[in-house]
């Protein structure tokens, strides 16, 4: 029987970065198991909503395994409580939100993803 691997590479769509020589992060990271698995496999791009939509992780991975976004999005937050292992029952709601530290020029100085 054949076998399959499906590796998605979420959050790559870097642009090119003049300090990396005009190159994207991952085209400059050294990573020989990535570029053998691209060698020996085949690789594309999916619109997984619709072209020119660009989905956040949680949409993009509920389309590419066979579900409507539309129909079966629950939000982030609930992805994220059981992502920490929490059980949600009906009724409870979950929150997830990005929380960061500026300094006195309001320069992002830290930033982190907390669910609740």
């Amino acid at each position: 029987m054949p076998r399959a691997l499906l590796v998605i590479l979420d959050g790559c769509a870097d642009r090119p970065v003049k300090e990396l020589g005009g190159k994207t992060p991952l085209e400059f990271a050294v990573k020989p198991t990535i570029d053998r698995l691209v060698a020996e496999g085949s690789c594309g791009l999916m619109d997984v909503i619709s072209p020119g939509i660009r989905p956040g992780s949680d949409t993009a991975h509920l389309a590419i395994f066979g579900y409507d976004p539309y129909k079966y999005y629950p939000g982030r937050g609930p992805f994220e409580a059981l992502g920490a292992g929490l059980t949600l029952n009906p009724g409870d709601v979950a929150f997830r939100t990005n929380v960061a530290t500026v300094n006195n020029d309001l320069v992002i100085v830290d930033r982190r993803v907390v669910g609740t």
